[in-house]
């Protein structure tokens, strides 16, 4: 068999749509020794396959690592109470880590206490009053605009009505 008559046998292979004899054909190939570079990988799969169908689940060594596994032997009760006493130690290191920091984060965010700014209760008062005469001037100038939105709202209305 040459080459490309090899590389059309493996792709039809790849394909599922060999026959028994074909694989056996590409088995006894791959199971040598002189295989092209670009094939090794494929040898490798080739022979792995091959000693995959030589285990059995009869194998003893097989079933010792099985039964070794299924007979551990088990935690001793002070085992099981410490190993669930740092579980519990865990999680409560974790509750109480969150909580300072959330705290920590609240006392930051949270603003301090207020303190008075003026010792003068006149200036005080006149300083309030400059306050308050800027948020109402805002507070004209928004309800002019809320009164051009209202028309435009109404006429929009009125057109949707008309239609």
């Amino acid at each position: 068999m040459d080459f490309k008559d090899k590389e059309a046998l493996l792709e039809k292979y790849w394909k599922c749509e060999t026959t028994l004899e074909e694989e056996k054909q590409l088995r006894e190939y791959f199971g040598g020794n002189d295989i092209p570079d670009q094939w090794k990988d494929t040898a490798s799969l080739f022979r792995y396959f091959e000693e995959a169908k030589k285990k059995s689940l009869n194998d003893l060594a097989f079933e010792g690592q099985v039964m070794r596994k299924v007979d551990s032997p088990k935690k001793s009760k002070m085992a099981k109470l410490v190993y669930n006493a740092m579980r519990i130690a865990a999680g409560l290191a974790v509750v109480i880590a969150a909580t300072w920091f959330v705290r920590r984060e609240v006392r930051e965010t949270i603003p301090q206490e207020v303190v008075d700014t003026y010792d003068d209760p006149k200036l005080a008062f006149e300083e309030t009053k400059k306050a308050l005469l800027m948020i109402s001037k805002s507070f004209g100038t928004a309800e002019e605009h809320t009164r051009k939105i209202n028309m435009f709202n109404e006429a929009q209305e009125e057109i949707q009505r008309s239609n």
